[in-house]
């Protein structure tokens, strides 16, 4: 419910009618509903954060393996999941602290392999220099714009919900080469 509708949106009865349970149960587990949506935020935050970050700080993976995986990884992971990403950019507009938060406690900034391993391409010459975090910020908003933006996307070059599939499994293949193509000097 709050991942479709938001937070600010989502009613506690309609959460209960969902779950299966009347809406005492959920104010008896919960409390209140923000307590229940920071719940919610959190799970929705740890199922996917942490594993981008896992692979961009493995010392085992290049550059190029660690692009290719989050690619094929998180568009897969938000295509099963398609309400996620506008859900978690809403939160992390309306309840900044939230996000923080979480973010902070899930090790975020683990990006010393990146940076050694950006640092060594681009002195060896195969990449030009860009800093870790232009890198990641970068690669997730070529991942997650498409979720974000489909609405805009099923107009603009007619994508319709049928399609929205098939294009994204199209960017698995394509975005990789297109982002590695942008890091060569």
């Amino acid at each position: 419910m709050f991942v479709q509708q938001g937070t600010a949106k989502a009613r506690t009865q309609e959460i209960a009618d969902e779950a299966g349970v009347n809406k005492a149960l959920v104010h008896y587990y919960f409390g209140t509903k923000d307590a229940l949506a920071q719940e919610v935020f959190a799970t929705a935050m740890q199922a996917f954060m942490p594993r981008v970050f896992g692979i961009l700080a493995s010392d085992t993976l290049s550059i190029e393996d660690k692009v290719r995986t989050v690619v094929r990884e998180q568009l897969d992971f938000h295509l099963a999941r398609p309400y996620l990403a506008p859900y978690v950019m809403s939160e992390a507009h309306t309840e900044p602290e939230r996000v923080r938060s979480i973010m902070q406690r899930g090790g975020a900034a683990r990006l010393d392999v990146l940076r050694r391993q950006l640092h060594k391409a681009a002195a060896a010459g195969t990449m030009r220099r860009i800093a870790p975090e232009q890198f990641v910020v970068s690669l997730i908003g070529l991942l997650v714009f498409p979720f974000m933006a489909r609405p805009m996307l099923e107009v603009i070059v007619g994508v319709d919900a049928a399609r929205f599939s098939a294009f994204i499994e199209a960017r698995k293949r394509e975005l990789p080469d297109f982002f590695l193509a942008g890091l060569r000097p």
